[in-house]
């Protein structure tokens, strides 16, 4: 006859082996770690953001110019009536500029003896007004393009067209 036999330790052992799952401290060194990437890529993605929306505005402006120009080839002169530039029946200044279905910019335009002048300009209430580094987009019947703050000062960020 076999006689078997166990010590206690060893069973102790087998049975760790069997359990599966995570000690509270992995599970803080994975939360520590998407907390420190989190915390690196959530302004990347917020200047994204703002840039692309950028975008919008500058290719409403070229477009507001182009119109401009084909309304000046025929008539000789500058409109300030959105039907008349093609905007559509009814339309009045400002105009939203829709990106996405969400208006991040309102688009207006002066007209004078010289030309015109073409701004893009943040929509209130949303997060493109904390854009501060090219906040208002303009453009001139001759061309020059600029970018200005609300109060109308030339802003000197050399990238933003």
């Amino acid at each position: 006859m076999i006689k078997a036999t166990f010590s206690c330790q060893a069973g102790r052992v087998s049975r760790r082996k069997h359990v599966r799952g995570f000690t509270l401290i992995e599970l803080m060194i994975v939360v520590a770690v998407i907390g420190i990437l989190s915390a690196i890529a959530y302004p990347s993605y917020q200047s994204y953001i703002l840039k692309s929306r950028r975008a919008d505005a500058k290719n409403a402006l070229l477009d507001l110019a182009a119109r401009e120009e084909r309304v000046f080839s025929n008539t000789n002169s500058y409109t300030l009536d959105p039907p008349t530039l093609g905007y559509g029946a009814g339309s009045t200044w400002p105009l939203d500029i829709n990106s996405s279905g969400s208006a991040f910019y309102q688009l207006t335009v002066v007209t004078d003896a010289t030309g015109y002048l073409a701004k893009a300009k943040p929509k209130t209430g949303t997060r493109q007004t904390a854009d501060t580094a090219c906040l208002e987009f303009r453009i001139k019947a001759d061309g020059t393009k600029t970018n200005n703050d609300l109060a109308g000062n030339e802003l000197t960020q050399a990238n933003c067209w």
